[in-house]
């Protein structure tokens, strides 16, 4: 079983800053792809950033320049969010799948966790 763990959500205005957190208590991060997607209401879940098991990463274009992805132990992936927009606001999810190739399509990841909110007003 892959027990996943997001934090970090909340509110800010336009302009601010969020890093999220996402907890891995029964896998090896370093081992898997390690996704972050985000859910609108009313909207499809899509694609926000990965990393890959050798530590490279791949964005979305609406987080290209804004968001950072990264870990920093076996158990901790993170999602840097600077200049927010009201438009980022959603459920933000941690998925993982077990690869070292780190596919954009939330159907290919096989564990997630129960995500965290971001609301940015403007």
């Amino acid at each position: 079983q892959v027990d996943l763990v997001e934090s970090g959500g909340g509110s800010v205005q336009a302009g601010g800053s969020l890093r999220l957190s996402c907890t891995a208590s029964t896998i090896d991060v370093v081992r898997y792809c390690m996704g972050w997607f985000r859910q609108a209401p009313g909207k499809e879940r899509e694609f926000v950033a990965a990393i890959s098991s050798t530590g490279s990463s791949n964005y979305a274009d609406s987080a290209k320049d804004r968001f950072t992805i990264s870990r920093d132990n076996s158990k901790t992936v993170y999602l840097q969010m600077n200049n927010l927009k009201s438009e980022d606001t959603a459920m933000y999810y941690c998925a993982a799948r077990l690869s070292s190739f780190c596919s954009t399509s939330r159907t290919t990841y096989p564990y997630w966790g129960q995500g965290t909110q971001v609301t940015v007003s403007s």
